[in-house]
């Protein structure tokens, strides 16, 4: 019975890999985000960002309502007034672009394909 399915192909492989796809996920929706800010910008002329906090409760209200009590309550208020309000308050594409960032950092760079992309 093998406990890898993909023969040859590291466990760590794949999981740099899924990193690295979600990082590049969340830095397409940063940018798709910065550039809905920045018309928005330019049709009325004030810098208004979508928030974390506005953009959640558009995606799905009930999760957001239910989060604060959850965490308040099984984990620490502290965690949800100080700490996760700033973030629901922060412009949604400086959070995703930072997200982004971190994951791409965690993920490492690709090792072995520079001679294959410039063809030696």
């Amino acid at each position: 019975m093998r406990r890898w399915p993909l023969p040859g192909i590291s466990h760590g492989f794949c999981m740099r890999t899924g990193i690295r796809v979600l990082g590049w996920i969340l830095a397409v929706l940063a940018v798709a985000l910065l550039a809905r800010d920045l018309v928005v910008l330019a049709q009325s002329g004030a810098w208004a960002p979508i928030d974390v906090g506005p953009l959640w409760n558009a995606l799905h209200p009930g999760s957001l309502q239910l989060a604060q009590p959850a965490i308040e309550r099984h984990v620490h208020p502290f965690l949800w007034d100080p700490l996760l309000l700033g973030v629901l308050l922060t412009p949604a594409f400086a959070v995703l672009g930072a997200l982004a960032a971190l994951l791409l950092l965690l993920a490492g760079r690709r090792r072995g394909r520079r001679g294959r992309r410039f063809g030696g």
